[in-house]
């Protein structure tokens, strides 16, 4: 059976709660950066739930000995960033895979083409084999900026099973994209959004991620 692109909106309160905030116009730089930063956090919650092995053992409590499972950390996994959104989530997902190592790929879009374009490469020139690898895009618009980065993981050696995605935003266009170039694709979003404008930004979504996460006009 073919492969087909599994997208997930997780239906926590806290996930709609956070979402809500960073939508909001009024909502300051500050805030909207904890509200971006939470959502990455339970993003990575549930993206990594069936992910991460486990090993079992026994510990011993202060009144007998009992079972006990850890996660394997021996597993290589990368978190990958897309700059300059991308940073906004890049803490909280930390937090939940402190083991991780971070790549930064920088991508500007081409205002006229709206085509990605790199300024930034930090990912190596092969990967360790197996690694299982987080890619933070906060906003899924044309999905031109994902589909750059998966092009790079997949020249070093990283299929799409291996991957997961976390997004705020997602829109149909980019998500069609993605299916028709890797449909084995994994990801989680806050939502799904209706549409793009005539500029290539989501409609409703939350306005510029990069623009609100650095007080930049």
């Amino acid at each position: 059976m073919a492969p087909q692109l599994r997208i997930f909106v997780p239906p926590h309160p806290l996930i709609r709660h956070w979402l809500g905030i960073a939508r909001d116009r009024q909502t300051p730089t500050p805030l909207f950066r904890t509200a971006i930063a939470e959502l990455g956090r339970w993003l990575a919650y549930e993206a990594v739930r069936e992910w991460l092995p486990t090993i079992p053992a026994a510990v011993q409590t202060p009144l007998a000995e009992t079972p006990a499972e850890f996660v394997d950390f021996s597993q290589p996994l990368a978190i990958v960033p897309i700059l300059r959104a991308g940073l906004g989530l890049v803490e909280s997902v930390q937090q939940v895979l402190p083991t991780a190592r971070i790549f930064h790929v920088g991508l500007k879009r081409d205002e006229v083409s709206l085509e990605p374009c790199c300024y930034l490469n930090h990912l190596p020139e092969q990967l360790e084999v197996n690694s299982r690898v987080l890619v933070l895009d906060p906003m899924l618009a044309t999905g031109g900026s994902l589909l750059y980065t998966l092009d790079l993981l997949r020249d070093r050696g990283v299929s799409a099973e291996q991957v997961r995605v976390l997004s705020i935003v997602a829109a149909p266009p980019a998500l069609q994209k993605l299916s028709q170039a890797y449909p084995a694709l994994t990801i989680y979003s806050a939502i799904i959004d209706e549409q793009l404008n005539d500029k290539g930004f989501i409609v409703p979504g939350l306005g510029d991620a990069g623009d609100r996460l650095f007080g930049t006009p």
